[in-house]
């Protein structure tokens, strides 16, 4: 679905109106409540509640920063014997209970805006892939900071992947992290007015970058007033272990005042317990101990909760982000959220297959959906990314932009009330025309009740086989063509770019930031 062209993207509630087949809404929206779906039940949920607590308070959490550790034992916290920062169960749960929820994520453009609550679904891009697919190819290359501001332009195109991350590195900046931190949200603000995640190396990096912000928004203290952009990071090194570079950087992004994104990723098997329950176990107590970090500095501050239990291939260590057991656990990690009235966040959408294929497309599906259903608030890594993280196809964005929308029409469900039920419609319908092809209600629920997609094949045989019988790849990559060589939209203009380009060491040059920079 494209911009302009989608007009199936809805409100998340329907309308109450008299009569519910003269409503306009189209068919589906960000922000559309999810949750039916419930892998656990409420008795799984406190065990696994009641255990992450028990390791928070008994084992506790390695090498705390100072001004954490401070901020703990003032709260009540203790040290043990083994040098580990255990936090009191009713802490915890007073922390959980204060945490920032119900919370917007700004937009340059408020249309882009991202309400986070409840169990309203909202789909995320984002990846840190090291290599790209390009158009067509059959090997990967290193990802480029060209790279990171294409993939925004496509993602600003494309309605149903809702906020932007950088989904690859910018592998040729990777011997200076500051260069490339500035680089990466520069490239990600050129590209897209979504929602924006930034990366960030290092701590100290947040502050220079705010400054561009500052620039982009209007002048210095404009950014913090609508923060468009978020940082945060992977404060734990599993097992239960605060690491000191990500802790610093979450800490130091509090600058943007905005909401911290903390992600926890355990590995089932090799840095987390093989169980499945004891690996959602872990993954909680992580998560609630990079809360703790965030509350403890800067009490009831926003933080999107992440807890992303991942899973290890144990015929090899390798991880594995396509398998029912990812599928699973980032259900249930969404479901345990929602059950501590947290803000949400799993990855969903990792696949191990290295194409945009058949591998590909059930993989993501099972993952993507089921999360969705569980009503997780971000379902991250949902669209574009391939080999079990490491890469990133452009053709894959569009194939899973349109998987994303039908993801969004299951979570809509099927309304049911008088109108719907239909009997008067069927009565008039047998003793008529016999058919519902020409009935006002067929009319009226064409474009509010069914989405029909741009990409997925639905012609007669004969018809694919004149066109070249082209599978799913190849027309997702035409569309892709299509996007890349036109959508260039100027979201920097160029009084403000040279501001940036004389403060900053900006690298993407800018005779690559037009529409006839043909190079797709």
């Amino acid at each position: 679905m494209t911009n302009g062209e989608n007009t199936s993207i809805a409100g998340s509630k329907r309308k109450n109106h008299q009569d519910d087949f003269k409503q306009i809404d189209p068919v589906i929206s960000k922000g559309m409540e999810g949750g039916n779906y419930k892998p656990l039940s409420d008795n799984d949920i406190k065990k696994i509640y009641s255990t992450s607590l028990e390791v928070l308070e008994n084992l506790g959490v390695g090498n705390p920063l100072p001004e954490l550790l401070d901020a703990a034992i003032n709260q009540g916290c203790k040290v043990n014997d083994e040098g580990r920062l255990c936090f009191p169960k009713s802490l915890v749960e007073d922390v959980i209970s204060r945490a920032g929820r119900n919370f917007t994520l700004y937009g340059r453009d408020p249309k882009h805006d991202i309400e986070l609550s409840g169990n309203k679904v909202n789909l995320f891009g984002a990846g840190e892939a090291v290599s790209v697919l390009d158009l067509g190819a059959n090997k990967y290359r290193p990802s480029t900071i060209n790279d990171v501001y294409d993939i925004a332009r496509m993602v600003d195109y494309l309605d149903n992947i809702h906020s932007y991350s950088r989904f690859v590195v910018p592998t040729e900046l990777s011997e200076d992290l500051l260069v490339a931190d500035i680089n990466t949200a520069y490239a990600s603000l050129m590209g897209t007015q979504k929602h924006t995640a930034l990366t960030f190396s290092d701590g100290k990096n947040v502050k220079p970058t705010l400054e561009m912000l500052d620039i982009i928004a209007g002048g210095e203290g404009e950014f913090i007033k609508r923060p468009f952009c978020h940082g945060g990071g992977c404060t734990i090194v599993s097992p239960l272990q605060y690491g000191t570079d990500n802790c610093e950087v979450a800490l130091a992004s509090l600058q943007l005042n905005a909401p911290i994104w903390v992600v926890i990723a355990p590995q089932s098997g090799a840095t987390a317990p093989a169980a499945l329950a004891g690996c959602l176990v872990q993954a909680l107590a992580e998560t609630l101990a990079s809360l703790l970090l965030i509350d403890l500095i800067k009490p009831g501050h926003p933080v999107i909760f992440g807890p992303w239990p991942f899973v290890t291939d144990l015929r090899t260590g390798a991880f594995s982000g396509g398998g029912g057991e990812e599928a699973i656990m980032s259900a249930a990690s969404a479901q345990i959220t929602n059950y501590c009235g947290l803000v949400s966040s799993v990855g969903a959408g990792m696949t191990d297959a290295k194409s945009p294929d058949a591998q590909a497309g059930y993989e993501k599906g099972i993952s993507i959906v089921m999360a969705a259903l569980a009503g997780c608030n971000n379902v991250s890594e949902s669209s574009g990314m391939m080999a079990s993280l490491m890469g990133c196809s452009y053709e894959s964005l569009v194939i899973d932009n349109e998987m994303l929308g039908m993801v969004m029409r299951v979570v809509r469900g099927i309304e049911v009330n008088d109108n719907t039920l239909s009997y008067d419609v069927i009565k008039k319908t047998i003793k008529g025309e016999g058919h519902f092809l020409r009935s006002s209600q067929t009319l009226s629920l064409m474009k509010t009740e069914y989405l029909y997609p741009k990409l997925a094949d639905r012609s007669r045989q004969e018809e694919w086989e004149v066109e070249g019988s082209p599978d799913m790849r190849k027309r997702a990559e035409l569309h892709a063509r299509k996007i890349l060589n036109s959508h260039y939209p100027v979201y920097i203009d160029d009084e403000t770019d040279k501001k940036i380009r004389d403060r900053f060491p900006i690298k993407i040059t800018k005779n690559i930031i037009k529409p006839d920079a043909n190079r797709f």
